[in-house]
């Protein structure tokens, strides 16, 4: 709709409106306000409410009566905006400042309110996916909660092989969250191993020192593709997929048990076992002579315990099927990030094992799974040395690494 002179408009983006008065131009519009006042506008920030059908230019102030001929009249009058008024009127005032307070920047901030039963402290990492109807193929929010009523100064930081690389640091106030960095698939990898420190504080008041806390965690990278691990929470408005950091002061160390220990463990017990049956009374019965299954078996447990265990090579089977037990609606990347979660796990457990040497049992298949274990090696375990393992003993699916 075309603006007239007269019309009765509103701005669109402020507070305000007023009459049509005139034109600047061919987009600036003058709206007179209800002190009088012309206001100039873009035409694109007003809307019409109120048309002067008649096209009438409306006057600001009556006709002036015969008797005050030597009156101005108002049309004379040069019009101003409000603030040009303002400004006018600063500047014949020698004391006034050249700066009006009120347009300086806003630095008043209230401060965080404590909650009830908020001094023990309560520390989350969380993850929600952008496009949860996305989930092979969206990005991911990373979120640090704090919920206490302490400040947080926080470390975030992922393991490159022996070594870590910063991500984040900065303070966290009390029971806020902060979104610390945003990834996609190809940097999740980065994330299997992580650590988080801490150091709370209060701010302006005395409290209860609280001992610096160092966590290490380790992700399970096959859940961030699967859609019912992400859960509500009263954290986020989105299902999440949230890790404990810090409960009730405590930090949360992950349970990692080490293979060698449980075997280890086993063998111990087997032998107290047998010097227990040594030391008993043997009974009249005739003793149970040993069969070529139980050599078998036997033959089988320790060829298995040398595989995993063995002092001079390890063997690892990569085949995806002595990974996990069903693989059914996994897609290929899901079962090929598995696999190098496998590869990672034990290279990070071995890497100051210098010497260790260890066969990578992927097969030969398209060798997809073989080229991404090469550069892993060419890029997080540039010190190891590998090569083809044995063909007469693993054909052309097996790499064997030197870890130096």
């Amino acid at each position: 709709m075309d603006i007239k002179i007269g019309d009765k408009v509103r701005f669109l983006n402020e507070v305000g409106g007023g009459i049509v008065s005139g034109f600047q131009g061919k987009d600036i519009v003058l709206v007179e306000d209800e002190d009088g006042f012309d206001i100039p506008m873009l035409k694109g920030e007003v809307v019409v409410i109120d048309t002067n059908a008649n096209n009438f230019e409306r006057k600001s102030a009556p006709k002036p009566t015969p008797a005050a001929t030597t009156a101005p009249k108002p049309e004379a009058v040069t019009r101003q905006s409000m603030k040009a008024a303002l400004a006018e009127a600063a500047n014949d005032t020698d004391d006034a400042p050249d700066t009006d307070p009120a347009d300086g920047p806003v630095t008043y901030k209230a401060k965080p309110q404590e909650r009830k039963n908020g001094d023990r402290l309560n520390v989350f990492l969380g993850f929600i996916p952008e496009n949860v109807k996305e989930l092979t193929s969206t990005r991911f929010e990373a979120y640090v909660v704090n919920d206490s009523n302490f400040y947080l100064s926080l470390f975030f930081a992922n393991a490159e092989g022996a070594a870590w690389h910063a991500r984040w640091q900065g303070t966290i106030e009390p029971n806020t969250k902060v979104l610390i960095e945003t990834f996609d698939r190809s940097q999740l990898n980065d994330l299997e191993r992580l650590s988080i420190q801490c150091i709370a504080w209060k701010q302006d008041k005395t409290f209860a020192l609280k001992p610096a806390i160092g966590v290490e965690l380790r992700l399970d990278l096959v859940k961030f593709y699967k859609l019912h691990v992400f859960q509500a929470s009263p954290f986020f408005r989105e299902p999440a997929l949230i890790y404990d950091i810090v409960r009730d002061d405590q930090p949360i160390r992950q349970v990692l048990v080490e293979a060698k220990d449980v075997l280890d463990a086993i063998t111990s017990i087997q032998e107290e076992v047998k010097e227990e049956r040594a030391n008993a009374p043997q009974a009249d019965k005739p003793m149970r002579t040993q069969t070529k299954d139980d050599l078998r078996r036997a033959k089988a447990e320790y060829r298995q315990s040398q595989r995993h265990f063995g002092k001079d090579v390890l063997e690892v089977d990569l085949h995806i099927k002595a990974l996990l037990d069903n693989i059914e609606g996994l897609s290929a990347s899901v079962l090929l990030n598995t696999q190098l979660t496998e590869f990672r796990t034990v290279m990070d457990r071995y890497i100051k094992k210098k010497g260790q040497q260890i066969v990578f049992i992927h097969g030969k298949g398209e060798g997809v799974l073989r080229e991404a274990i090469i550069k892993e090696l060419q890029r997080r375990y540039r010190t190891c040395l590998w090569q083809d393992a044995s063909f007469r003993e693993y054909g052309f699916g097996a790499t064997l690494v030197t870890i130096k």
